[in-house]
């Protein structure tokens, strides 16, 4: 189908649009004043449609879970969701990722509802990303370049900055070839023609592969660096918040620490390490707050965070804080295992600590599989169960140790601190066995 081009090739620019991305004439444009012949240049929020091609055999629930994480990821980037659409294909279409009879539905929502941007829960290859751009005339957006942008909006210090950069290079070296198809729109396209463009694209890698080398060898310069700083800390204990994207390791950060970590309700609030140093009934240990895991956390992410991850693989014991109150904690649980696995870091020491429990709530089901029977049988009764009553469920033997905590209520936190300072005082005994330690909680 022929596409009627856009003149002069001029490319919009955006934070969350691919690099390969063509020109796409719909969504927020700037609006004209009849009177005054000005345009409206504010900046209008963008909306977007997701889109998932799960497998056949994936449950219905658990496909809208993904895309309720999906959309929570195009919130924190400010985006706004309009509406989702899903097929169900034994593997995705090589060409445009889904079906031509989808694809036909998805542009003529698009179309009419003035979407500026399609977010996929999948990597798409480069040539798709053409391809549906091509199709559907607005920005791309699969769920790697999501995150990679809201970790390039989060990162402040100057290594995350290298880091982000050096992963958005990766993302763009095997896209750059939709960075140039306006040549041959302006020349009039043809054999002939396409010197030019190629010649650009072969200089352009050239830039991005040179550029990815100097990052490459920046960020060593950047891990020698955090290496001398984890050497000059001594025989400190170290530990390590870890856990999915958003269960509150930055709010047990400050609260711990008495510190001032950045915390809000949006996924990869923190995407830089945060080192503090504590100390409960005179132990000394330092406490690392680190960037959240997430499901199929993109490769050259992990790669890219080596020296922030460095964190977690050198301490000497982990805090996996865990949100009960999502639906699917236990996902969340085994994605975090796996990562952990990935990086080399599960065999430590670790304690369990399931957060939030100020918003856990059950219903009968949940109640049954819990071993909360009985409990709502009062109409009055609150909904949500006590300490002791989460004590005798299965979570509570998902692990040992096991503690359930509300970091917002600051509940059974005295109970938190007793056990970090047991753990942390039990290294530092096996450190250094010549220390006297004149009291420790719960010993």
């Amino acid at each position: 189908m022929a596409k009627k081009s856009n003149s002069g090739g001029r490319q919009q620019t955006n934070s969350t649009r691919h690099p390969g991305a063509t020109d796409a004439p719909r969504g927020n444009q700037p609006t004209r004043n009849a009177n005054t012949g000005t345009y409206d240049t504010a900046q209008q929020q963008e909306t977007a449609v997701l889109v998932a091609v799960p497998d056949k055999r994936q449950l219905d629930a658990r496909t809208q879970e993904y895309l309720d994480e999906l959309e929570f990821l195009a919130q924190t980037a400010g985006v706004e969701v309009k509406k989702r659409f899903v097929q169900r294909l034994d593997k995705p279409d090589i060409r445009t990722f889904v079906g031509e009879g989808k694809l036909a539905e998805i542009k003529a929502y698009v179309t009419h509802a003035g979407i500026s941007v399609v977010i996929f829960d999948d990597d798409l290859s480069p040539s798709q990303l053409r391809n549906l751009e091509a199709e559907l005339q607005v920005k791309i957006v699969d769920r790697s370049l999501l995150i990679i942008d809201i970790f390039a909006t989060r990162a402040k210090t100057a290594t995350a900055r290298a880091q982000v950069e050096l992963a958005q290079y990766q993302y763009l070296l095997p896209r750059l070839t939709g960075l140039w198809t306006h040549l041959s729109r302006q020349r009039g396209g043809g054999v002939s023609q396409r010197g030019p463009g190629e010649t650009e694209i072969e200089t352009d890698r050239r830039v991005v592969r040179d550029r990815i080398a100097l990052l490459k060898e920046k960020l060593k310069d950047f891990d020698k660096q955090s290496h001398t700083q984890r050497k000059s800390r001594g025989g400190v204990v170290r530990v390590a918040l870890v856990g999915y994207t958003n269960v509150g390791k930055s709010t047990i950060m400050n609260m711990l620490s008495r510190s001032d970590v950045f915390a809000e309700n949006k996924l990869f609030a923190t995407v830089d390490s945060t080192v503090r140093k504590i100390s409960f009934d005179s132990i000394p240990f330092l406490l690392s707050d680190t960037v959240g895991f997430i499901r199929k956390l993109p490769t050259r992410l992990i790669e890219s965070f080596k020296s922030t991850l460095d964190e977690i693989r050198e301490a000497d014991l982990l805090v996996h804080v865990v949100d009960i109150s999502h639906p699917t904690f236990e996902d969340q649980i085994e994605v975090v295992n796996e990562t952990l696995k990935d990086i080399e870091a599960a065999d430590k020491p670790m304690l369990l600590v399931f957060n939030k429990i100020d918003q856990y709530r059950t219903d009968t089901e949940t109640e049954r599989e819990a071993g909360f029977e009985g409990m709502n049988e009062d109409e009055d009764a609150p909904s949500r169960p006590t300490l002791a009553q989460l004590q005798d469920t299965y979570m509570a033997k998902m692990h040992d140790p096991v503690i359930f905590i509300s970091a917002t209520e600051r509940e059974n936190i005295d109970e938190l601190r007793a056990l970090i300072t047991r753990h942390v005082a039990k290294i530092h005994y096996q450190r250094y066995p010549n220390t006297i330690i004149d009291h420790v909680d719960g010993e």
